[in-house]
C-alpha cells in the first residue's frame, strides 16, 4: 500500500516537472492530499502495530528502572544516615566511657598515692619510735653500766683508802646502795 502511495506521489511529481513547473508539496492537488493521508495512516498503523509497543515497553521498563533506582538510592541514603547516626552515637558513648575511665584512673591514682604516703609516714613513725626505744634501752644500759663501773671504782677507791678488805656481801650491799643513791641523784637532776 505504501508502495502505491509512493508511486502515485512520484508520478504526480514527475508530471509536474515535465510541464516545467516546480513541484511543491503545498500545491493544492486533492489526489496528493488523499495519497499523503493514506500513506500517513498506513505508516501510523504499521508503526503502531510493530514499532510502538516494543518502544513503549522499553520506555516503561526504563521508567520503572529509574523509579526503582531512585527508591533504592533513597533507601541507601536513609540507611547511610542511620548508620552515620549510630556511629556518631557509638563514638559519643566511647568518648564518655574513655573520659570516665581516665577520671576513674586519676581517682585510683590519687587514692593509691595517699595510701602510699600514709604507709610511708606510718613506717617512718614506727622506725622513729623503734629508734627511740632502742636509744632509751641503750641509754639505760649505758647508765646502768656506768653506775656499775662507778660503784666498782668507788668501792675500789674506798677499799684502797680504808686499806682493808671488804667481804663480798658488804661489797654487794655497798654497790647496791651506791646505785640507788646515783639513781636518786640523777632522778632529781631530770626533774
Amino acid at each position: 500500500m505504501a508502495a502505491v502511495a509512493i508511486a502515485a506521489t512520484a508520478g504526480t511529481a514527475l508530471a509536474a516537472s515535465e510541464e516545467g513547473a516546480s513541484p511543491s508539496i503545498f500545491a493544492g492537488d486533492l489526489g496528493n492530499v488523499i495519497w499523503t493521508m493514506v500513506t500517513f495512516i498506513a505508516v501510523v498503523l504499521v508503526l503502531g502495530k510493530f514499532a510502538w509497543p516494543p518502544i513503549l515497553t522499553a520506555l516503561q521498563r526504563r521508567e520503572e528502572f529509574i523509579r526503582e533506582s531512585l527508591a533504592e538510592a533513597k533507601r541507601d541514603r536513609e540507611e547511610a544516615e542511620s548508620r552515620l547516626k549510630e556511629v556518631e552515637d557509638r563514638l559519643t558513648t566511647a568518648r564518655s566511657e574513655a573520659t570516665a575511665i581516665v577520671e576513674e584512673g586519676r581517682r585510683d591514682a590519687d587514692v593509691l598515692k595517699r595510701k602510699i604516703e600514709q604507709d610511708a609516714r606510718q613506717e617512718a613513725d614506727n622506725m622513729i619510735e623503734r629508734a627511740r626505744r632502742e636509744i632509751n634501752i641503750a641509754r639505760d644500759t649505758a647508765v646502768k653500766d656506768l653506775y656499775d663501773l662507778t660503784a666498782g671504782l668507788a668501792t675500789e677507791a674506798a677499799r684502797k683508802i680504808i686499806q682493808k678488805e671488804i667481804d663480798p656481801a658488804t661489797h654487794e650491799r655497798l654497790i647496791a646502795d651506791s646505785i640507788d643513791e646515783l639513781v636518786r641523784g640523777s632522778g632529781n637532776g631530770n626533774n
